[in-house]
């Protein structure tokens, strides 16, 4: 008898934990095959994305540097082109994300919880959008691959972080 309230125990405990919400999330990958992988997975230890570095030239997102809290991830891609520069507001987060891409990446939208487009790159090549799966959740860190430019980019979401109030 004891054995079956164990197992019953046992079997409702592994089931309350299956049915926990999930919060994290993934898109991607969008571009070309080529590049050595990047990943900014690490820096989201240091806060939510405050800001967007994107070197642009007039075909490709060629270069990309995001900040998360107040420091700046390592730079992925080349070093050609014009780069811009854009901070979120404090407590904005980024909710989606769209852009171009064939074998780089041509263009990326960020799309902020305030109602904000934030656009680098040109208007070609095949289209993506990319929200995360559960709701209450923003982008959190980005992933790829670069070489000289852009090749790929993948897009990582998961709930605000709620450790950070001087971002």
């Amino acid at each position: 008898m004891l054995t079956i309230a164990l197992l019953v125990l046992l079997c409702a405990s592994a089931s309350a934990n299956s049915i926990q919400s999930r919060s994290s999330s993934y898109s991607g990958e969008y571009g070309g095959k080529g590049g050595k992988r990047f990943s900014h997975s690490g820096n989201q230890l240091d806060g939510p994305i405050t800001a967007f570095r994107v070197r642009v030239n007039r075909y490709n997102i060629v270069g990309l540097q995001v900040r998360y809290g107040k420091v700046w991830s390592d730079y992925a891609g080349g070093k050609q082109g014009d780069l811009e520069e854009i901070f979120l507001h404090p407590g904005e987060s980024v909710i989606q994300v769209s852009g171009k891409y064939n074998r780089l990446v041509k263009q990326l939208i960020f799309v902020t919880d305030k109602g904000r487009y934030l656009p680098f790159g040109k208007n070609s090549g095949t289209s993506f959008n990319a929200v995360p799966l559960h709701p209450n959740t923003v982008l959190r860190f980005i992933s790829g691959r670069s070489g000289s430019a852009i090749d790929a980019i993948s897009l990582h979401w998961d709930t605000y972080p709620s450790h950070c109030n001087t971002c």
